[in-house]
């Protein structure tokens, strides 16, 4: 069963059928993160992760997504708010949204990598990394490009 909430005229639902993949699409694939990712990974993103998109009316302006296990660990991903709608502090609830979400109550870690929104995601208490040094990666961006 889905849940919605509201924020004036603006709704944020976490039902997985009410994402507009093709315009999701279009965002991503233009962003600094997910450039040129393939249609077919999108929807495999979705299938796999708690998804809350925002509308206004059934047109989609932003969305986010939690990888997570939904027990112990969540990782924000994907994060956007259409241009025309910036501004209004949608980005930080839109996060709040995935935060708050009654099955993602109880986890220990939440993670997320930003190039340029640190200011944002502070004010929902995200913080550097205390010791970097702890965590590994394996990171291949160009791979959407091959």
């Amino acid at each position: 069963m889905s849940q919605e909430v509201e924020n004036g005229s603006i709704v944020a639902s976490d039902d997985p059928d009410r994402i507009d993949l093709a315009a999701l699409h279009t965002f991503l694939e233009k962003s600094y993160w997910a450039q040129d990712i393939p249609f077919s990974v999108v929807e495999d993103a979705i299938r796999n992760s708690l998804v809350i998109g925002l509308y206004d009316n059934d047109n989609m302006i932003g969305f986010a997504r939690a990888v997570t296990d939904y027990a112990t660990f969540a990782y924000v991903g994907d994060v956007y708010v259409l241009e025309e709608w910036r501004g209004r502090g949608l980005g930080i609830w839109v996060t709040r949204c995935l935060i708050e979400h009654p099955r993602m109550q109880g986890l220990r870690r939440w993670l997320l990598a930003t190039k340029d929104a640190h200011g944002v995601y502070a004010k929902l208490g995200f913080k550097p990394l205390a010791d970097p040094s702890s965590l590994m990666t394996i990171h291949d961006p160009d791979i959407y490009k091959r």
